[in-house]
């Protein structure tokens, strides 16, 4: 796709808006777009200030603020949003359509940091890493009076089968390092579907015989509460549940009732809905348990990731202004 650059000539500087510069380290360098712009960044912004904050942008970025269709309206010089990130479901991209402005997202920088914590978080339940820390501080192993000591199972993910939902980069990257571990990976199909396509097994088949979960796909109308009560007791082989995908896909109160029924054997969390969580949440309910690990939406977060997401996010810029756009998302 080609446009016309949105810098023609001597024309004047676009104004460019970044809404939540703080949900990127501070340490991440973000260097500015190479052509003649007005560049304002608020390290966060409510929701009741948004159109105004973005009432004189012609370039939005924002990461996790909510675009909604009724401030879209209201914003007359507005072009592109930049999304500092994958999924693009703070957006209303319809209204954005619908008003001629185009959306891009970063793409393919999590390729390394998200399967990493996904196993992290999948080997530290599997081998009890977090409840056996504790026992060593409050003092278990000295009141064992031996070399060691058996207050949790341990479980080796050699020969375990890995129920993968999601086949993209994602992944695809935590199937390889599944493989790696000699588990035996098997990628869901969509559930409720009448037949499955080749190299999947059918949802209901992976929820039933996988002995670890894990999440790779976005939150839409179709996969929104993926897993809840119906799902949590046909898993027969009582699996640890990994979401580092997006809050929304498990029902939250349905895996408290799990947990509490012993339906499964751990869960791994790295996001919730909405973010940050109420304290009085199912998530935050469950955190201090021995087999839950619930981490800050940090799967993203290494140093190298951040970076090549900001680099790929100023560039998405630049290409769009020069009327050759990347990365465009348009449903």
């Amino acid at each position: 796709m080609t446009a016309p650059p949105l810098v023609p000539g001597e024309a004047a500087p676009l104004r460019v808006v970044f809404l939540d510069r703080e949900t990127l380290a501070p340490g991440i360098a973000l260097r500015h777009p190479n052509f003649p712009h007005e560049w304002v960044a608020h390290d966060r912004t409510a929701t009741s200030e948004v159109q105004a904050r973005a009432h004189e942008a012609d370039i939005l970025i924002l990461n996790k603020v909510k675009l909604t269709a009724e401030v879209i309206a209201r914003l007359p010089r507005l072009k592109l949003v930049a999304v500092a990130a994958t999924g693009t479901d703070c957006v209303d991209k319809a209204a954005c359509a619908e008003a001629g402005i185009a959306v891009c997202n970063v793409r393919g920088y999590a390729k390394a940091t998200v399967p990493e914590h996904t196993f992290a978080l999948i080997l530290a339940l599997s081998r009890a890493l977090v409840p056996y820390r504790q026992d060593v501080i409050d003092g278990a192993w000295q009141a064992a009076g031996q070399f060691c000591f058996f207050s949790h199972p341990i479980s080796d993910l050699h020969g375990r089968r890995l129920g993968l939902f999601g086949s993209g980069d994602l992944g695809g990257q935590v199937a390889a390092l599944g493989r790696a571990f000699g588990m035996d990976v098997v990628f869901a199909g969509r559930k409720g579907a009448g037949e499955t396509r080749a190299g999947y097994l059918p949802f209901e088949e992976v929820i039933e015989t996988a002995d670890v979960l894990s999440l790779h796909c976005p939150l839409t109308s179709e996969t929104r509460g993926l897993i809840g009560d119906a799902e949590f007791a046909r898993m027969k082989r009582k699996p640890l549940l990994v979401n580092t995908a997006r809050g929304g896909l498990v029902d939250e109160h349905a895996l408290e009732r799990a947990l509490d029924k012993g339906l499964i054997a751990g869960a791994g969390f790295d996001v919730t809905l909405p973010e940050p969580p109420p304290a009085d949440s199912p998530l935050m309910r469950i955190a201090r348990r021995p087999n839950v690990i619930v981490t800050p939406h940090t799967a993203w977060a290494s140093s190298e990731a951040q970076q090549a997401l900001a680099d790929q996010l100023i560039a998405n810029i630049e290409a769009f202004a020069a009327g050759k756009p990347v990365n465009l998302v348009t449903g």
